[in-house]
């Protein structure tokens, strides 16, 4: 009897649990479900004798390690920072382990033990990273075994809330982490474009925004996402004059919540200063930036409210967050909504050619969003194709590889995750 181990149950697990609780039933094997929170196990069970929850501080080792010492396969979705935690014990018991998180510089330096280990750990295994990863490279292995040239790459995706439940300024509710949410662009960004290296700084990010047209729904405004450079060697586009990743949102979002980075109300380095009693003293270095035509966004977060700062808010980032948790939650009968373009410029024959490839996936309500998905059925899938050895790979990986993005992206068509194609 198999048996799979998930390490938390937040927003993004819940389609995760449903499909693995399915296959586990018909399959007989064992999913066990740990989190701290008994109250998001209970609410993301499904009633089944092959589910086990168990709550669990995943700081306690020992019963962490016992946990995983009983499971053939782990998967983490866990906030990054706490990947390492259950990977040192996957390598300990030599257990294949599946994220959706990005490969970091501490998952990437134990790639020699997985190799000794003859053990698999699959990164990037989620919505995005994960099933952009697996789309652009069904499509470029497509274009290059029939002798193409690709020379501009572009691809976006966003996760927003659908037209019929839009009912706020912002065009936004939280569909996944809130902290993520506000960190988004931290880091800045790189990419290419016309053979020449772009850098955009976290201040910047949200100023130069691009159009990008997602029929029938309309514009959409784009910001580039992190590196976009590391993925050039990656998905084998050394050629490409021209490449970017980018995220999706609404143009009013962009050009407001620009503001609000420049204001410094999503740093989460420097305490509150001691003189701030209230969300009004705190947000004053916003009022350069407010004029009748953004107003009301700000207001419809509480911005300018003058209650008392919230309890336990140490930095701004945290008082920020615990504002759009509140007025940016989705209803429980909010549908959520997830976006992915690929745009392709290719040589082929002495020809030119232009392809896009778009997904469109819709949640169902607030508990079945299209985030969770999205995010949780490529791990739960390739969960259960690595136990029913169809995937037969050792070592540290993302989904680029045919052996992973075929069979996957096949059973997600299955699931209603399928991409439509237009080109000329």
């Amino acid at each position: 009897m198999k048996s799979i181990l998930i390490f938390g149950a937040g927003k993004s697990s819940g389609c995760l649990i449903e499909y693995l609780t399915r296959i586990c039933s018909e399959k007989n094997w064992i999913l066990t479900i740990a989190d701290v929170n008994a109250a998001a196990l209970k609410n993301k069970m499904i009633p089944s004798r092959s589910v086990n929850p168990v709550q669990i501080n995943v700081g306690n080792a020992p019963e962490r390690n016992i946990l995983i010492q009983k499971a053939d396969l782990v998967i983490s979705l866990l906030p990054p920072a706490l990947h390492m935690l259950i990977a040192a014990d996957c390598i300990t018991n030599s257990k294949n382990l599946l994220t959706a998180s990005y490969v970091d510089d501490q998952i990437r330096e134990l790639s020699p033990q997985l190799k000794s280990k003859k053990i698999f750990f699959l990164c990037e295994m989620g919505l995005d990273p994960g099933i952009d990863h697996m789309s652009a490279m069904q499509i470029i292995h497509r274009i290059q075994g029939g002798g193409g040239k690709i020379n501009v790459f572009r691809s976006h995706t966003g996760g927003l809330i659908a037209p019929e439940s839009d009912d706020n300024p912002w065009h936004y509710k939280i569909s996944w982490n809130p902290a993520n949410v506000v960190r988004a662009g931290s880091a800045g960004a790189i990419f290419k474009e016309k053979d020449e290296i772009i850098k955009t700084t976290y201040k910047d990010l949200f100023e130069n925004v691009s159009k990008v047209e997602f029929k029938p729904l309309g514009d959409y405004a784009s910001y580039p996402n992190r590196d976009s450079l590391v993925y050039i060697p990656v998905y084998g586009l050394q050629s490409a004059h021209s490449f970017i990743r980018t995220t999706l949102r609404h143009p009013a979002y962009c050009a407001a919540w620009k503001n609000i980075v420049r204001a410094g109300l999503t740093d989460d380095t420097l305490e509150i200063p001691s003189m701030f009693k209230t969300i009004s003293e705190w947000s004053k270095p916003l009022l350069p930036y407010v004029d009748a035509s953004n107003k009301h966004m700000y207001e419809q977060l509480g911005l300018f409210d003058n209650l008392p700062l919230p309890g336990g808010a140490r930095t701004s980032a945290n008082i920020l967050q615990m504002l759009i948790e509140k007025k940016w939650k989705m209803k429980e009968t909010d549908k959520d909504m997830i976006l992915m373009l690929h745009e392709f410029e290719y040589e082929m024959d002495n020809c030119n050619y232009y392809l896009r490839s778009s997904l469109l996936v819709k949640g169902e309500n607030a508990l079945r969003t299209a985030m969770s998905k999205t995010v949780g059925l490529p791990l739960g899938i390739a969960a259960k194709l690595i136990l029913e050895n169809k995937i037969s790979l050792q070592g540290l990986h993302i989904p680029i590889l045919p052996e992973i993005y075929e069979p996957v992206l096949e059973e997600l068509a299955r699931e209603g995750i399928r991409f439509h194609e237009e080109s000329n």
